[in-house]
């Protein structure tokens, strides 16, 4: 099935209500595939009021003023206490990250992002780089050794989610003994950021939560006994300051937000871009010839395949405005990232693929003080993954169907087979 292209909203999604759309979105197809459905919401406009207390937003002019304007929130803590069910609230998932960066408001949220962007700079991220470029040379040996003779390899598995997870557990300073062990469970916790109300799913978070939990109250033990140059002694050493800006519960929260958030959108982004590249391999022979930049497929692939899909913002206060809807306190917003990162009000041809475009700048990381803070190590593994993957197996094709990971908000692939020789 191909990625997009639809010229229009399919007959069985045109005249479909907004709120319709919603629904078709969290059902295995819609998930799939969600980009028809995001076409029959452009039809209602930027903005669409689906029901008391809830608006769906798709423009992309519209998202990305509600993702920076501070009158919309995340659904922090104390906003889920008043009104979530009390059984959802107390999930061990759910309060994993409950007092972490991504889950919190003003004033919370901008003391705990001045110290995470404080320890998590550029200049450490560009320190990576030669780590970054020495795990890719491993894992594309293992990658030529595993594929030899055209033997089908899973790239999800031997690179797509081996490079971001090393890299992060490197940055945070986990041992490579557990780096496995930690793929398993971070991607077991991201269920919590799905919309999907799955219990199974939701009884592995809470487990893989938990787990977390005690691993990284360990690992901030022995990091406090004998600090080393790592992001969580960095972050240590500002709970543990005389005017500490981080509580012990934000720390242990913040560690499991970066583990998930720093390998989840960056093997997606993988994953989507190679399966692209099968499906436009006019595209790979222009990468490999430089008539095209590697810049520019990562940021079309970020916008026509995004990594993270959807998020949402509730109304703070009221008398807001979005899009020309009104937007009572307490108002929660669904802005579909996917479907803004393919406006045609935004985008000439949004449908179409294409790496050449010179005004790509999607939402794929958010924008605004929920701006993710681990973009700037996304692209870098990009930057040094994509070019070497080509160059190394220049005759890279697929080698059967590959197996989405049935999420709406993070979209990637769970298994991706190829063949490499």
């Amino acid at each position: 099935m191909r990625l997009g292209n639809h010229p229009g909203p399919h007959g069985r999604f045109r005249g479909m209500e907004p709120m319709e759309i919603m629904g078709a979105l969290l059902t295995p197809e819609g998930r799939d595939d969600p980009y028809p459905l995001y076409e029959a919401a452009h039809a209602f406009g930027t903005v669409v009021d689906v029901s008391e207390g809830f608006a769906m937003a798709s423009g992309y002019e519209v998202v990305n003023r509600v993702l920076r304007d501070p009158a919309f929130g995340v659904w922090d803590h104390e906003l889920r206490a008043r009104t979530w069910p009390s059984e959802l609230v107390e999930r061990p998932s759910i309060k994993s990250m409950e007092r972490s960066v991504l889950n919190s408001n003003t004033p919370e949220h901008g003391r705990m992002r001045a110290l995470i962007s404080s320890v998590f700079t550029p200049r450490r991220v560009g320190m990576l780089e030669p780590a970054i470029e020495a795990a890719v040379e491993t894992l594309l040996d293992r990658l030529a050794d595993e594929g030899a003779g055209g033997a089908p390899v899973d790239f999800m598995d031997r690179f797509g989610y081996r490079l971001p997870v090393a890299v992060i557990c490197d940055l945070l300073g986990i041992p490579e003994s557990d780096r496995e062990t930690f793929r398993k469970l971070a991607t077991q916790l991201a269920a919590v950021l799905d919309f999907i109300d799955l219990a199974d799913a939701l009884d592995l978070a809470d487990a893989a939560g938990t787990e977390l939990e005690s691993y990284f109250g360990a690992l901030v033990a022995e990091r406090r006994r004998r600090p080393a140059d790592d992001l969580t002694s960095a972050l240590i050493a500002a709970c543990d300051a005389d005017e500490a800006r981080l509580d012990e519960v934000e720390l242990l929260a913040n560690l499991t937000l970066l583990l998930i958030a720093g390998f989840e959108t960056t093997a997606n982004l993988f994953g989507n871009g190679v399966r692209l590249l099968f499906e436009y391999p006019e595209v790979a022979d222009d990468l490999r010839l430089g008539t095209v930049r590697y810049a520019g497929f990562a940021e079309e692939v970020l916008r026509y395949d995004s990594p993270v899909q959807m998020t949402s913002r509730v109304a703070l206060t009221e008398g807001l405005m979005v899009g020309g809807l009104p937007t009572p306190e307490g108002t929660e917003v669904a802005l579909l990232i996917g479907a803004a990162n393919r406006d045609p009000r935004r985008y000439e041809e949004p449908s179409r693929f294409d790496p050449r475009r010179t005004d790509i700048n999607p939402l794929s990381f958010g924008a605004g003080a929920h701006f993710c803070v681990g973009s700037v190590l996304a692209r870098t593994e990009a930057a040094i993954g994509f070019p070497r993957l080509l160059e190394r197996f220049p005759a890279l094709a697929s080698a059967g169907e590959p197996r989405r990971n049935d999420r709406l908000v993070l979209r990637g692939y769970a298994s991706l087979p190829v063949t490499v020789a």
